[in-house]
């Protein structure tokens, strides 16, 4: 089954979203908290908290790898996947960014009223 992306607009320039000095920004976007990383002149989306102790992500820092680094247990997630690259399990879910002509856009999935 196909879920439906809604497009929303993040910023028209990267600058505008305030990145800390480990290049990481947390803001709240169609009712979800995200975390925005910025790697290699690259946005990316995932969710704000750690799937594994909740911790706030943009508290942490992205890794040469590409990898964000929770600051409570150094749980790292390659930040294209979620994929857990420390060998605990756990997924972070991450959302589509593009960049466009009128700005930066994160997609996230549209719910139904059903919930699935």
């Amino acid at each position: 089954m196909n879920k439906k992306i809604e497009w929303h607009l993040l910023a028209l320039h990267p600058n505008e979203l305030n990145f800390n000095e480990e290049d990481l920004a947390e803001i709240k976007i169609a009712g979800k908290h995200l975390c925005i990383a910025r790697f290699n002149d690259q946005l990316f989306a995932c969710a704000a908290k750690c799937p594994h102790a909740a911790a706030s992500l943009a508290g942490g820092y992205v890794n040469v790898q590409g990898d964000i680094v929770c600051p409570l247990h150094r749980y790292k997630f390659n930040l294209q996947t979620g994929r857990n690259t420390t060998g605990e399990g756990y997924f972070l879910k991450t959302y589509p960014v593009e960049e466009r002509e009128d700005g930066w856009y994160v997609g996230i999935e549209k719910s139904s009223w059903l919930g699935f």
